[in-house]
């Protein structure tokens, strides 16, 4: 994903206070994570981590991207970094990875705060990192300023949206990250269509044959023969928003992360849950619907995240919002759970793709 520009409230680091962090370093040692609590994980400051690639799972993900892009004949290699998020800076041939995917505390922490972790199976890295390679090599030979590039993908220069609106049945865009991400903008659109066409055994050509994305596929194919033995126009190893010059904690980062996702104005489902469950004053024998809801909350939310691709962070809010009003309105379950679990989880993926394709509710990026 393209970084998103925003004002930085981060302290520089100048040379005594890098020469105090080395000695902070070398008397005091990397922090153990795994013996930490949740709250004193979420009070440490992101510099205090002393994290790296090295060593870890992420260096074989990193190391299989090597060889895919090798397998397809490209020169060209993105270098890598750690960070809060996945971004690839304009201009920069280069992906921040986020923090948390370098050690298996902090996912544990990152499934904790946001019921799921982004990247954190080899299928899920393996399918952002050749997103990212695609935006890092459009910044590396600057191909969004060739023509053909404007005319399959569209105008490069149209503003960078905080949020967008998809057509999840659109078949004009190839699918690779969840969220139909290629609608978001033009170069998403490209840096997709380049991890489709980068995927080893991928088939595009049978998968997308009866698509419009297939000429993107073609024009892509072309374009990556024309400049395998090219070398790169830019060639600059910078690090942007680097975890060691990041004095934000992880507590601070969760909230904002949260809030990010959050759902401002939530619909009222009292129809449907009317519908699901009982509201007969009389059958207070009946086990209580708000109880129901949060004894399946997890698994209902992991499941309608697999099918309709959203945040279980988003669905989540639903759930919650579904259990509140079940309080309010003193639901109960009066049919064999099977079954109301089967019905609930149509409403949720209703409601969750009503979200998706309604104006007022865009996805966030």
């Amino acid at each position: 994903m393209q970084l998103r520009v925003r004002g930085s409230g981060r302290l520089s680091v100048n040379g005594h206070e890098r020469r105090r962090k080395r000695q902070r370093r070398s008397k005091f040692g990397n922090p153990d994570l795994a013996q930490l609590s949740d709250e004193k994980l979420l009070d440490l400051r992101f510099c205090d981590l002393k994290l790296t690639i090295e060593g870890t799972p992420l260096e074989l993900r990193i190391e299989q991207l090597s060889r895919e892009l090798e397998a397809k004949k490209l020169s060209f290699r993105p270098h890598f970094w750690l960070s809060e998020e996945w971004f690839t800076p304009d201009g920069i041939p280069g992906v921040a990875i986020p923090f948390y995917l370098a050690d298996s505390r902090l996912m544990k922490l990152e499934e904790q705060q946001m019921f799921e972790v982004e990247g954190g199976t080899i299928e899920w890295c393996m399918r952002i990192l050749r997103h990212e390679a695609g935006h890092a090599i459009d910044n590396a030979y600057r191909l969004r300023r060739r023509s053909g590039y404007r005319k399959v993908f569209g105008n490069v220069s149209t503003p960078y949206p905080d949020s967008y609106n998809p057509q999840p049945y659109s078949r004009r865009f190839v699918v690779n990250i969840d969220l139909w991400y290629a609608q978001s903008h033009p170069v998403e659109d490209f840096a997709e269509t380049f991890a489709v066409w980068l995927k080893p055994r991928s088939r595009w050509r049978q998968v997308y044959r009866h698509w419009p994305a297939l000429k993107k596929l073609e024009y892509i194919d072309g374009l990556m023969k024309e400049i395998r033995e090219e070398s790169p126009c830019v060639r600059s190893r910078k690090h942007e928003e680097p975890l060691r010059l990041n004095r934000g904690t992880l507590r601070e980062h969760y909230e904002q992360k949260r809030d990010h996702y959050r759902i401002e104005e939530p619909d009222t489902y009292d129809h449907e849950l009317r519908r699901l469950f009982c509201d007969d004053p009389d059958r207070k024998g009946l086990p209580s619907a708000a109880t129901f809801l949060r004894r399946i909350r997890r698994r209902s939310r992991r499941d309608v995240a697999e099918w309709t691709g959203q945040f279980q962070y988003i669905i989540d809010q639903v759930l919650g919002e579904m259990i509140q009003r079940c309080r309010v309105l003193k639901l109960r379950v009066d049919r064999p759970p099977e079954e109301v679990e089967r019905d609930v989880l149509v409403v949720l993926t209703m409601h969750t793709m009503n979200y998706i394709q309604d104006e007022a509710h865009k996805i966030a990026l």
